[in-house]
């Protein structure tokens, strides 16, 4: 079996997807048409000409523009949909995903729309392809704690659709501790928490999604690394980290993926998964995330199993479902050893 063949079929979870990121160019230009917003691209390949980006910023200014043509219930429906579609093509069977409310009302579109639409695909996702899922509610960190405070209040209504609150847009100037009284609020409220953290920014942003955010999990969290008492800390409490390989790549945090902290990470025994982050903009899906990686770091099945059941260990999941999902991974490992 080759390495290809044995991660299309390796059983496994995603943990760090903006669903927005989803928005294949496709699907961008006939929601612009459908929805009649102009957009500044003509063809599929004059938008796929536009994702080049040199770092963060520039792929967060053609992310939101982008996001203009999600204007209906139904479109987040497609969106979401259309990824849980994928999900199944790569034998992803639970996935956790983020959404970004404020890129959306900030611009006139209802809260509930959004995320009656996403939720909507997600309980057709569990019926009809057998996918589980949580809704994570991402607060975008460039704007202010009171946008994220009222943001939060729109969602208390819909606790029962949404499991967390996360934190992504522009790291750098924007540390975790700006939004402790926002995470404070949510973890009062029951909602579990994660947050973005040593992507561009330093790993002191790790520790402050730890000690003030109070977090669940890391997105990220590669400048971890520079931090002795940091992986220390990381791999005595399992701290999860939600690593993007083709995200790190296309945003230039390495330069290239053979430079790629991910295999340092688990021989440090942290608890890394591999995720795609935003999939259309960064040039690939969950198993073109496990391929290149494997290739550029020569991961071997073992490497490849661990991750795959790392991704369980780290979901919201109940624990007899995460128990029965990593017995799903050893089963499929087994006789595997020579995967080239």
């Amino acid at each position: 079996m080759d390495l290809v063949e044995f991660i299309n079929g390796l059983p496994k979870a995603e943990l760090h997807l903006h669903i927005e990121g989803t928005l294949e160019p496709e699907m961008m230009l006939a929601l612009a048409q459908r929805n009649q917003v102009s957009i500044p691209f003509q063809t599929v390949e004059e938008i796929r000409q536009a994702y080049q980006f040199q770092n963060l910023q520039e792929f967060l200014d053609i992310y939101y523009r982008g996001m203009s043509v999600l204007v209906t219930e139904q479109d987040f429906y497609d969106l979401t949909y259309a990824y849980l579609e994928r999900c199944a093509q790569e034998n992803v069977i639970h996935t956790e995903l983020f959404f970004d409310p404020q890129g959306h009302t900030e611009r006139g579109i209802a809260f509930e729309q959004v995320v009656n639409g996403v939720s909507r695909a997600l309980d057709h996702g569990l019926t009809k392809l057998k996918i589980t899922s949580r809704l994570i509610m991402c607060f975008l960190r460039h704007l202010d704690e009171a946008s994220a405070l009222a943001t939060l209040e729109q969602a208390m209504p819909y606790r029962d659709k949404i499991i967390g609150v996360g934190l992504d847009s522009s790291e750098l100037g924007h540390p975790p501790e700006k939004f402790n009284r926002v995470f404070a609020k949510a973890r009062e409220a029951g909602f579990r928490c994660v947050a973005h953290a040593g992507e561009e920014g330093p790993s002191e942003y790790v520790w402050g999604a730890i000690n003030d955010l109070k977090v669940d999990r890391i997105d990220h969290g590669n400048r971890s690394l520079e931090d002795g008492k940091l992986i220390h800390a990381l791999a005595e409490q399992q701290i999860p980290l939600t690593v993007c390989p083709l995200s790190n790549l296309k945003l230039r945090v390495v330069n290239d993926l053979t430079h790629h902290p991910l295999l340092e990470m688990m021989n440090k025994g942290l608890m890394t998964t591999v995720n795609s982050d935003d999939p259309a903009y960064f040039g690939g899906y969950i198993n073109k995330n496990f391929s290149q990686i494997a290739r550029a770091l020569n991961l071997n099945a073992k490497h490849l199993a661990t991750l795959a059941e790392n991704s369980f260990k780290a979901s919201f999941l109940p624990e007899q479902e995460k128990a029965k999902h990593i017995d799903k991974v050893a089963s499929y490992v087994v006789g595997y050893h020579d995967v080239h």
